[in-house]
């Protein structure tokens, strides 16, 4: 392998033989999985003595409600409405309550059969947190396969489990697979043709952009769960948001994350304590203000992988723009190695690597006799190769130049240099299109509405 140096400010990065035994005391890169990039508290100074002074730590206080108002309208528009929780496991428990309680509601005012309604239908390539959701509320996950494209649940075995599965459904969970946009408007229909219920598990997709530019989720009437941790794009350190355009589904959730507590302060309906700190709220206002650029670096850095490992598998991008929390790739047919041995010979070479999600959640021993499985024949495939590499806030271009001749090398592929824009500067982002679409929006519909 060529030697490559590169300075930078996370230290040294050196590359020498390819040899794992001349690895194995000393990696030769330091490139993590993740870089966890929260605001510093440090620079925080005068705003963390602001809410010292103040005396509200907590309970819906005012940098909390200030920070909800923002994302509401620089995010969202002002469509609808944002709440925050301590996390977005608690925030899918929450709204997945929620909605199932509404909908039986509505069911038994019409003397309907609110019985029997007892599966949580959700895609067994996730994170665990969906179907813990679930089973905290009572419902078993009902785990359906995934599209081979986009990874997210297919929709021809999301139909046959609606068909075979029927009233006994209770809450349809989407997850908008590694931040990446999904047809919410699938999800209306089915609610409305069926009377089911949707949550959609939104975890990575806070600052993902559907295909006109609309921030995901934004018009959508069920509540949307993101996540606020550390290792998320929008990196806080710990927490979520509910977000929906149903603004009084927002405020029932803000009343159920306040142990339920109406007025006067008695639960009336049902509760638990989901609130941040006022802190929490500070580091989350925080993070808005660089965000765009922080999502914009991301999405280079993953156009930079596609185009420097040809006939690997990536996932098909819906929308605009996704918040990437790291790149997932599947190698090509004529690889042999093993993806655990892949994964191992990276982190000997000093280069982080996970299998997102291997074991999937129908696989896992907790959910193995806690849950009902349709064909899971994809989900099995994906889960079985897939590889996730590093993309973090910090990271280079020339860190992704070795990442993938590193991986090329390790699987006995060409790891010839690839010609790359010396500067990510000069890699267009989709915003750019965006941009460019505005002005093209702004200068042209005027002449044509006055040729009209």
């Amino acid at each position: 392998m060529a030697t490559l140096e590169l300075s930078t400010q996370f230290g040294e990065l050196h590359s020498g033989t390819s040899n794992d035994e001349s690895h194995a005391d000393s990696p030769t890169f330091d490139i993590p999985f993740i870089r966890p990039n929260p605001p510093s508290l440090r620079s925080l100074g005068p705003d963390l003595a602001r809410i010292e002074a103040s005396g509200v730590f907590t309970n819906y206080g005012p940098t909390n409600t200030r920070f909800e108002r923002t994302l509401e309208n620089d995010m969202f528009g002002g469509r609808g409405s944002c709440l925050t929780v301590c996390n977005a496991t608690i925030g899918l428990m929450m709204a997945i309550r929620y909605v199932v309680d509404r909908a039986e509601a509505q069911r038994a005012s019409t003397h309907r059969n609110v019985h029997g309604r007892r599966y949580a239908l959700m895609p067994s390539f996730t994170f665990a947190a969906a179907a813990h959701a679930a089973d905290w509320v009572g419902l078993t996950p009902l785990f359906c396969d995934i599209d081979e494209n986009d990874w997210a649940a297919s929709a021809a075995a999301e139909d046959s489990l609606i068909r075979q599965y029927g009233s006994e459904i209770a809450v349809i969970v989407p997850y908008a697979t590694f931040g990446n946009n999904i047809d919410l408007r699938r999800y209306e229909r089915i609610a409305a043709e069926t009377g089911i219920p949707v949550v959609v598990d939104a975890a990575a997709s806070l600052g993902s952009l559907e295909l006109f530019g609309e921030a995901f989720g934004a018009s959508f009437p069920f509540p949307i769960v993101f996540s606020m941790h550390a290792t998320k794009t929008f990196s806080t350190g710990e927490g979520g948001v509910i977000y929906s355009t149903d603004r009084t589904a927002i405020s029932d959730l803000r009343t159920m994350g306040n142990f339920g507590f109406g007025e006067p302060r008695s639960a009336t309906m049902p509760g638990l304590n989901s609130k941040i700190s006022e802190v929490s709220a500070l580091l989350a206002l925080t993070r808005l203000k660089d965000f765009d650029g922080v999502v914009g670096h991301r999405e280079r850095l993953a156009i930079l992988y596609r185009s420097m490992l040809p006939g690997w598998g990536f996932q098909r991008m819906n929308g605009l723009r996704c918040a990437y929390q790291f790149m997932p790739v599947l190698p090509p047919g004529m690889v042999a190695m093993p993806r655990d041995e892949i994964v191992a010979s990276l982190k000997i070479r000093g280069i982080g690597a996970a299998c997102y999600f291997a074991p999937h959640v129908a696989e896992q021993p907790f959910f193995r006799n806690r849950a009902v499985c349709g064909d899971l024949a994809v989900t099995e495939r994906v889960s079985k190769s897939i590889i996730a590499l590093p993309l973090w806030d910090g990271m280079t271009g020339e860190m992704v130049k070795i990442v993938c001749q590193t991986l090329l090398e390790i699987c006995g592929l060409d790891a010839s240099p690839t010609l790359v824009p010396s500067s990510l500067a000069t890699i267009p982002s989709m915003n750019s299109a965006l941009a460019q679409l505005d002005s093209f929006s702004d200068r042209v519909i005027p002449l044509m509405e006055t040729a009209t």
